[in-house]
């Protein structure tokens, strides 16, 4: 597959896009009709009804978008279309460029969001274009020293090394791996955007400065390790089927119309649903009486065998943080971490806002999504509460210091200062990551010296009344984590990072101060290699380079201007292994992305070479398969920069899943 991105002008550009953040995001395709002739444009259909009668001859087609872990809190852009082209050169809108949606990527690391899921015309696609604009983009970049945001002034494009002043188009080509649409038939398409490799940040500039050349991969199996959110309206429930069906409005945009999308439950799907939990059947019952219209969200898995999604938690009504509040007015949404807690007085950092944001003189500003360093929330009595993934009854008393939540409520502002007041509206409890220093493994527990929690630097958490009594309050240097007695701590070593996810203690409960449900050390946890060289890059900079593994030898790794591979917060620089570094592909990367069926690529990996002079990404199916392009493209060209993900050994090997070359030419 192949990819190339061009500078994109024309009226009515005006909105953010994404430019890094490791997601994943599953999208569908759109509409049946209009000519077959080998130049026509299809227009966007409708929604699909869910009692029209089937396009004849057409087949549905569910794209996911999909991210790489990356170094940004906040990746705020705006996606302003999506088309994809057949063999014949009819283009398809899928997402139309008159309806841009705003996706900050950072959120996606670990999800996938299903954008639509129209029918298509039968027949084989050979490529696809995704436009974004950076024009109103906000990054926030994590570092040592705390959160750096860089607005979209100082957005570098990468290809002229100007600042950004248009829409970025990037084309990829499928080559010998078409999407091919048939009748009736559901077929995958998952797009992969590398923020680690498509952005450089320079800290040392003044101001700060990201450099952006996109870089996209592409699969025909979805990510299958992300769950994925379907997020949409109400159309019909079939409690003989054990599904639902909604019309697709993704992300947090309001009144798109994406297509229709079936979600299967199961016996052990849980449900929340004004306020009220229910499982399996019970729970689809409650879900029938609802009104068609009503807006629900669905977090959930997708069989490859069987092409169907199957939710493990479903939100609906007052439920969804976003959207509507309790009383079942319109509400604004924050997504952030809970930094300090008094009363019922919430202070949050690292702020997503959703939904018209007010200007400091109380008006609409126009914004759908903004980001803030800082809100405060106020809950209450009335406020429900519930946590993603569980099914326990939960009060305004289980949010406390570190943990990441979704707000709906009321947003105000007062000169800079924001405020939601969430009292009448709900709250999302979200699984949350910590990393820190093992100090000690006991049965059950672990103690650490937290770094971060929930992408917040240890120093901004308040602590104060965290514990059962203020001798009790959690600290960050003796900070206690349970974890499931059956779990080995084998693998972590006293004076090393870990990293752990879970949920945070309830409010003046700890200790213990976190429950995780995973820790992992760092040779398990998510690493991202850069290494980059002065222009005009080197021309031998692999020791070897062969289909088992690329060596990069310690000479090199000294020549480079970067020369560093980061985990969560913390830094090595592999400048000093005296071996070199060693790139080795992980599990099925070898085989084809097209060949799902004998455990071929599962979506989650993605392999590139991308060309700085003339602005263009070749997306290959396997790590083997990039090895022989690169041979080939060497003889004539430097590299620039070799970025990657995977696991960490700490001793000079890294296993990947993602790597993407930067070539000169």
């Amino acid at each position: 597959m192949h990819a190339r991105h061009t500078p994109s002008r024309g009226p009515g550009y005006g909105r953010a896009l994404l430019a890094g953040a490791v997601l994943s995001a599953a999208l569908a395709l759109a509409g049946c009709g209009g000519s077959s002739g080998s130049s026509a444009t299809l227009s966007p259909a409708p929604a699909v009804s869910v009692n029209a009668s089937p396009c004849s001859g057409c087949g549905t087609a569910a794209v996911s978008l999909t991210d790489a872990p990356g170094d940004f809190v906040s990746y705020l852009v705006t996606v302003d279309s999506l088309t994809l082209t057949r063999s014949d050169g009819t283009v398809v809108q899928i997402v139309p460029n008159s309806a841009p949606t705003q996706v900050d990527f950072a959120q996606l690391v670990n999800l996938s969001e299903l954008v639509g899921a129209h029918e298509l015309p039968a027949g084989t696609y050979t490529s696809a274009q995704l436009t974004l604009d950076y024009s109103s983009a906000t990054i926030v970049v994590s570092t040592a020293n705390g959160n750096v945001t860089v607005p979209a002034a100082d957005l570098i494009d990468g290809s002229t090394g100007n600042a950004i002043n248009a829409p970025i188009a990037i084309n990829l080509s499928f080559g010998n791996n078409p999407l091919v649409i048939s009748d009736g038939v559901v077929s995958n398409l998952a797009i992969d955007f590398n923020l680690t490799a498509s952005d450089s940040v320079d800290l040392t500039a003044n101001p700060v400065t990201v450099t952006v050349n996109p870089v996209l991969t592409a699969s025909l199996t979805p990510a299958i390790t992300k769950q994925i959110h379907v997020r949409g309206t109400l159309a019909s429930v079939s409690a003989a089927n054990s599904d639902y069906v909604v019309t697709v409005d993704p992300f947090d945009d309001q009144n798109e119309n994406l297509g229709s999308f079936t979600v299967n439950i199961t016996s052990s799907t849980q449900f929340l649903i004004n306020g009220t939990s229910s499982s399996g059947s019970n729970g689809l019952a409650q879900l029938a009486t609802l009104a068609t219209s009503t807006l629900v969200t669905a977090y959930g898995t997708w069989d490859t065998t069987t092409d169907t999604f199957t939710a493990s938690t479903v939100h609906a009504g007052s439920s969804v943080t976003i959207g509507s509040s309790a009383s079942g007015a319109a509400a604004n949404g924050v997504d952030g971490t809970v930094v300090a807690r008094s009363g019922d007085t919430l202070t949050l950092r690292n702020v997503l806002l959703f939904g018209p944001q007010p200007s400091s003189s109380g008006s609409n500003s126009g914004e759908d999504m903004h980001y803030e360093d800082q809100v405060t929330v106020t809950v209450g009595s009335g406020t429900e509460v519930s946590a993603l993934g569980q099914s326990a009854s939960l009060s305004t008393a289980d949010i406390s210091v570190g943990q990441q939540a979704r707000f709906a409520g009321a947003l105000s502002s007062s000169g800079s200062t924001l405020s939601l007041d969430a009292t009448h509206g709900s709250v999302m409890l979200e699984p949350t990551t910590g990393v820190g220093i093992l100090t000690a493994a006991n049965p059950g527990e672990l103690t650490v010296t937290v770094e971060s929690l929930g992408h917040v630097q240890a120093s901004n958490l308040d602590f104060t009344g965290t514990g059962a009594s203020s001798a009790q309050d959690a600290s960050a240097t003796s900070y206690l984590v349970a974890i499931p007695g059956s779990f080995s701590t084998s693998s972590l070593n006293a004076s090393e990072p870990v990293q752990f996810s879970g949920f945070v203690t309830p409010f003046g409960s700890a200790p213990p101060d976190f429950t995780a449900d995973s820790v992992v050390s760092y040779a398990q946890a998510n690493a991202d290699l850069n290494v980059t060289w002065a222009s005009p890059g080197e021309n031998t900079p692999f020791l070897t380079l062969t289909a088992t593994g690329i060596t990069i030898d310690q000479a090199m790794l000294q020549a480079a201007l970067k020369h560093k591979i980061e985990i969560a917060d913390t830094s090595f620089d592999i400048s000093g292994l005296t071996n070199g570094l060693t790139l080795l592909p992980a599990a099925n990367s070898s085989a084809s992305s097209a060949n799902t069926s004998s455990g071929g690529d599962s979506g989650d990996q993605g392999w590139a070479i991308t060309h700085h002079s003339s602005d263009s990404v070749d997306s290959y199916g396997s790590f083997s398969a990039l090895v022989t392009a690169l041979q080939q493209d060497l003889s004539g060209a430097s590299v620039l920069k070799v970025s990657a993900q995977g696991t960490y050994d700490g001793n000079g090997t890294l296993t990947v899943s993602h790597l993407a070359v930067e070539l000169d030419n």
